[in-house]
Formats: structure tokens, sequence, C-alpha cells
């Protein structure tokens, strides 16, 4: 498909806004030194989930990695999911402070809701994809385990009530007769779309032949046209 070279209004704008502050992943200082066999452990299985799924990254391979042995792995770690869940904390502190700096208010004063989503849809997209592997496995073991299950929503919770918060903010710029029902639901296609495309494994390019950018991109355009739905119909 070849698309047009004539910008809108929106991409020139997003191309004039301030770039010395993007949107960036935040990893929070290290543990002390009593904890640098385990931040080893922890790296060490993070560099080998970029190449392998997690069900094929035998203990003997962490250790090697980490410079350390099957037994300290142990002396830490019950077993593997027990690492999995130590990878996916470090995941959720670094999300959570991520979350705090990207979806400031202040960092967004005098943007739009188009803006906004074509930011931080894209920024999503790309944190998951880098990590696909950890969050593929996390979100295998969530299904069967409550710890994780709970740890999982909770960081659901904070990003996606964040970007609430900042798109209702903007309810002026909203047609949908419930702003709250809208941005709820449009938040929750989002989230169940990354899911399909990036966790589940079942991705189909046959339906939807498209990369990262492409993907995002209809998800900002398909969130942004629902919200200005003003003929929408609800429920009596």
């Amino acid at each position: 498909m070849i698309y047009p070279i004539i910008k809108t209004e929106t991409q020139f704008r997003l191309e004039m806004m301030p770039q010395e502050n993007p949107l960036q992943w935040i990893r929070p200082p290290r543990q002390l030194r009593t904890q640098q066999s385990l931040e080893r452990l922890l790296d060490a299985a993070e560099l080998l989930l970029r190449d392998k799924d997690f069900e094929d990254i035998p203990v003997s391979e962490i250790a090697l990695r980490a410079e350390t042995s099957v037994a300290a792995f142990y002396r830490r770690f019950k077993d593997k999911n027990a690492l999995l869940h130590g990878l996916h904390q470090r995941f959720f502190d670094e999300a959570m402070a991520t979350a705090d700096m990207a979806l400031d208010g202040q960092r967004w004063e005098g943007a739009n809701i188009r803006e906004i989503l074509g930011s931080v849809i894209p920024f999503l997209i790309e944190v998951i994809q880098q990590q696909e592997m950890l969050q593929r496995a996390v979100y295998r073991l969530a299904l069967s385990d409550a710890a994780m299950r709970e740890r999982s929503l909770r960081l659901r919770r904070y990003v996606l009530g964040g970007l609430s918060d900042l798109l209702l903010a903007r309810s002026a710029e909203i047609q949908h007769p419930s702003p709250e029902t809208a941005v709820g639901f449009g938040l929750v296609q989002v989230g169940a779309l990354i899911t399909e495309y990036y966790l589940t494994g079942m991705r189909d390019p046959s339906l939807f032949p498209a990369n990262d950018d492409l993907i995002a991109e209809q998800l900002v355009q398909s969130f942004c046209s629902y919200l200005s739905d003003a003929a929408a119909d609800l429920p009596a």
C-alpha cells in the first residue's frame, strides 16, 4: 500500500513536539552487594530469553552464563518458576517507575488525545516486543499461578489507569456519549490485541500481515475513531 506523503496536522505537531525527553525504559538502582549473585542470575536468564523460550533454557545454562553453579542457583531459587517470579518482580518495579515518568500529567501538558496515544501505544509495543519471551513466559504461568496473575493485574491496572486519567482529563475532545465507558473499553481493546499478538504465541500474519509500527498506527486510529463516535449506542 502506498501512503500519501502529505503530512496531517497531527503528524506535523508530533514532529514539532520536544524530543529532548522521549519515553524510555527506567531501571531503578540495582541491589546492594549482598544481592549481586541474585542479580547475575536474573541478568543471565534475561539475556538468554532474548533468543530462547523460557521452557527451553536449562538451569545449567543460566548458571553458566551467570558464572556460578547449579547449586548456587538452587540456593537462590526453589525452581525455574521461582526464577521467573524474580524476573517478573524486577520487570514490575521497572515498569512502575517507567509508568510514573511516562504518564506524568506535566509531560503531556498541551498534548491532545491522538498525540498521547500516538506516543504511548508504540512505546508499550516496543517494551513488550523487546522482552517478548519473558512476557510470554509470565503470561503462561499467570494462567495457573495466582501470585503471578495478581502482580500482572496490578501492573496492568496501574499503567492503563494512568493512561485513562490522561485521556479523561481531555474529555472535551471525546464525542462518545460516555467518555469513561469509551476510554475503558478502548484500553481493554488495546491490551487484548497486544496480548494476542505478542504473548499468546498465536499471532496469525495471514489475517493481518503487519509490522509493529503498523499495528501501533492502526490501534491509535481505531481508538481515536471510537472516541469520536458521537452516535455510539449505549445500553438502556
